[in-house]
């Protein structure tokens, strides 16, 4: 199997941030945009500890993002680096970013439902 990333489906698309995506096999493979000053920090309310419990691992493409840990370590990463984000994480950007994310399904898939909801996107 393989896509582009621009053909993969829309997953979220709402106030500037969209999520497409496509399941293969048990992971989720995402190209995420998040507009300059995104914050999921309020979308995540509700969750357990208020934070993202699906871990990613990516690539940024353009930009860079902010992620603030559980222990309240944080850090940055630029485009053309590769992350890892253990479950229990936050994000912002202050700049227009996107990435290629790749996510065990099932988690994946309760972060975009949560994130639909505080959006108040239909399924």
């Amino acid at each position: 199997m393989k896509m582009t990333c621009v053909e993969l489906p829309d997953n979220l698309n709402a106030g500037g941030v969209r999520v497409q995506g496509v399941d293969w096999g048990e992971l989720n493979i995402s190209h995420i945009h998040f507009p300059k000053g995104a914050d999921a920090t309020p979308l995540l309310e509700g969750l357990p500890q208020n934070l993202c419990q699906c871990p990613h691992w990516g690539m940024v493409l353009q930009g860079a993002i902010n992620v603030r840990y559980a222990d309240g370590r944080t850090e940055t990463v630029s485009e053309g680096e590769v992350y890892y984000w253990p479950p229990g994480h936050t994000v912002w950007v202050d700049e227009d970013y996107r990435a290629i994310e790749f996510s065990p399904k099932d988690e994946m898939r309760e972060v975009i439902d949560h994130l639909r909801t505080k959006m108040g996107v239909p399924a």
